[in-house]
């Protein structure tokens, strides 16, 4: 099949190529755009007490204001405030409320609303919609921001916005810089790369320009799918994206030009060198991005609805790569024959491979001790996944110097911690009762009594007298460890013990939505990680042929998956002093070392099978195949872990941490697991490691395999 679909793209390359063109025109025209959101309580599914408590929330009180964000005011002395101080704090908010703000309600100054020490005042921003992520909301917040500089001249305050809507436009504006920042990086550090692997300048930009055109498409699909499928973008897939796109199908790229200029070594026609490349490699391309697609599809196993939506935008860009590595990247060859490596002549000749040589010779010879070392390098690096711990505090790893978090910092000085996105409870009578002042008293002081909590609002009822909301304001920040932990236990505990016969209570609000988001990643660490698992090893065993060997690749990933976590824990926490590292990091790294980093197990082991079938001998099989991969894995490693590692040039703290886990995840993937680890694994089992498909490789082997001249397929039991 691949070598049908070789000839086609090569043969026909003008056709291949105008038809991706005029798809990535047309997806780009007419695909609606993708909106991402920040509102984690859009990805949690409906049984979770914090969504419930959204739905009541939006039932009972469908009027109500929205808190979307606080002005926090101080002198620019830091001393108390005055009372013409007061009186500009009042003047502000009243000229920011005149401006009449799109999905705006009210700009609130209380007299009352001042810090205990008397140096900081507050006015609460409400908006008129439930959702303060709106993006009319966030504008209307960073309007604002321009609009109070001129009221608060002449006078001795200073202020800053922050809060949830605050905050979310400062998460979008610095992702921006950020995605912008990642995508000229990879291009850069891709085109250098390339051109120095190559020397040959069209190879260094004709890869990049190829996966321009793939990477329209591939948003183009994505945005269509989430548009038809009511799928919500998390804000993080514009980075991973590009990081995929362009880390992926470079590996891809690079697997089929080593062997095409393999081809051409030896003699073969250009157009004849890259079907035949593509007929060689495209069998172990398209198991590779396969085994990246279902590890990606498991995520849809997900209860978190970023993840769902997560995965399957990802197994998108992944398809498309596939299908442009196997028909865009040779039509574009196939026109430019052996000029794409000018002016370079080095395809013209056999390369010592020197080190290659060395290091496939070690393996080969000393497969038990190579083996051992290198598994004893991912064991200790393995141990620090033990001291792993979960951080579901966003903002705390945002820039220090953006508005948002310096406005919260002061705002945590003067009051209780969970003053500015307090949780709420809510009670509500069952089967159309009402609820009576009594028992809304007796539910009102058992809050209070709750250790952790600061301060609880009077009961605030519907219209209709069922439903009574409180404002509990915690005293930590809502989004770390101690309120999540407050809330998830005591609090729920609390709020179900005192809620009176006859009525059901709730706990919602920001803090309990991450309690439940908690719930819900560790449900999918158990499910998600075990189903990819099979699938990749479904894939393997369908590629092999074999029955044993996707077993011991799979233990391996698995050591290198808990290596990678364990140094990432030793830098982040240990070193650097972090509370703890981004919780979806384990997800992540599981799936983009175990999936993405298999490609180059699979480029292995699929060459050990082809040197097996020519009739060589095991060990020199083995010494053959790491030799000649080693040129391949080594620059396909290097350019996917520094895309990857662009992450790190982000000011996010938990980007940083992304790009650290997965880049030096897919080095220890490449150099020790794919080149060490693995072959001599191999070597150690022989022909068991084959079984059962040793027994007929004629059967199993595809066509159109480049061969040396002599060579001859035979049976794993004739090589011995």
């Amino acid at each position: 099949m691949f070598g049908r679909v070789g000839r086609f793209c090569v043969n026909r390359p003008w056709l291949t190529i105008v038809a991706w063109i005029v798809a990535a025109i047309a997806l780009s025209a007419l695909a609606p755009s993708l909106k991402p959101t920040d509102d984690q309580a859009d990805f949690l599914p409906s049984h979770y007490q914090s969504v419930q408590a959204a739905k009541l929330q939006e039932k009972a009180f469908p009027q109500r204001d929205q808190p979307a964000a606080i002005i926090v005011f101080q002198r620019s002395d830091g001393g108390k405030l005055t009372a013409s101080d007061k009186e500009a704090v009042g003047k502000v908010a009243k000229n920011l409320q005149d401006q009449k703000y799109s999905k705006i309600k009210q700009v609130l100054s209380d007299p009352a609303a001042v810090s205990a020490d008397g140096t900081i005042a507050l006015a609460n921003i409400l908006a008129d919609t439930k959702n303060v992520y709106d993006e009319d909301v966030v504008d209307s917040v960073k309007q604002m921001r321009a609009d109070a500089k001129s009221p608060l001249g002449g006078t001795a305050l200073k202020m800053g916005i922050t809060g949830s809507a605050a905050t979310a436009l400062d998460s979008r504006e610095s992702s921006g810089d950020t995605d912008a920042m990642i995508m000229m990086a990879t291009l850069v550090l891709i085109i250098v790369l390339l051109g120095v692997i190559f020397r040959s300048p069209l190879i260094a930009f004709l890869p990049v320009l190829t996966i321009l055109v793939v990477f329209t498409v591939a948003n183009g699909l994505i945005a269509t799918a989430s548009e038809l499928g009511g799928l919500k973008a998390d804000q993080s897939v514009s980075a991973l994206l590009i990081v995929v796109l362009f880390g992926v199908g470079t590996d891809y790229i690079l697997f089929l030009l080593f062997r095409y200029r393999e081809a051409l070594r030896a003699g073969e026609q250009p157009k004849n060198a890259l079907v035949n490349a593509v007929s060689s490699v495209g069998e172990t391309i398209a198991s590779a991005a396969g085994a990246v697609i279902v590890a990606f599809l498991a995520l849809l196993l997900s209860t978190m609805g970023s993840m769902r939506s997560l995965g399957p935008s990802l197994a998108i860009a992944v398809a498309v790569t596939l299908v442009a590595a196997l028909t865009l990247v040779p039509a574009v060859f196939s026109l430019l024959g052996t000029k794409a490596f000018w002016p370079s002549k080095s395809w013209q000749k056999q390369p010592k491979n020197t080190t290659a040589n060395r290091i496939g010779s070690l393996v080969s010879r000393r497969p038990a001790a190579v083996a051992a070392v290198s598994a004893g390098v991912l064991a200790v690096l393995a141990v620090g996944v033990f001291g792993f711990k979960a951080e579901f505090d966003s903002e705390s790893s945002l820039p220090k110097d953006l508005e948002s978090v310096q406005a919260m910092e002061v705002l945590q000085k003067g009051f209780a911690a969970g003053g500015a996105d307090p949780t709420l409870v809510y009670l509500e009578a069952k089967d159309g009762g009402k609820l009576e002042k009594p028992e809304l008293k007796a539910f009102h002081d058992a809050l209070v009594g709750v250790q952790g909590v600061g301060q609880v609002s009077e009961a605030v009822p519907s219209p209709k007298g069922d439903v009574a909301q409180f404002s509990v304001v915690l005293k930590y920040r809502p989004a770390e460890d101690k309120a999540i932990s407050l809330v998830s236990g005591p609090l729920r505990d609390a709020v179900d013990e005192a809620a009176p016969e006859g009525s059901k209570a709730l706990v919602g609000g920001t803090t309990a939505v991450l309690a439940d988001i908690e719930t819900a990643v560790n449900h999918d660490y158990k499910l998600v990680f075990p189903v990819a698992g099979v699938a990749i090893m479904v894939i393997l065993g369908l590629l092999l042929r074999s029955v044993v060997a996707p077993l011991y690749l799979m233990v391996s990933v698995g050591l290198g998956f808990a290596a990678t976590l364990g140094s990432t824990v030793w830098l982040f926490q240990g070193a650097q002093g972090e509370k703890g590292l981004l919780f979806m990091l384990p997800v992540i790294v599981y799936l983009f070392v175990v999936a993405i980093g298999t490609d180059y197990n699979i480029l292995m082991v699929a060459r050990l099978r082809e040197e097996v079938r020519k009739g060589t001998p095991p060990r020199e099989a083995v010494r053959l195949a790491v030799a000649q991969s080693v040129p391949t894995i080594s620059a396909a490693a290097v350019i996917l872990a520094g895309t990857f590692g662009v992450l790190m040039l982000a000011d996010n703290s938990m980007l940083q941490q992304m790009g650290f886990a997965v880049s030096f995840g897919i080095l220890l993937t490449a150099f020790i697991m794919a080149l060490l680890l693995v072959p001599t694994l191999t070597t150690l089992l022989g022909e068991k490691a084959w079984w059962p498909g040793h027994q007929a490789p004629d059967a199993a082997e595809p066509t159109g395999t480049f061969r040396e001249p002599g060579d001859r397929a035979v049976s794993g039991s004739a090589s011995r």
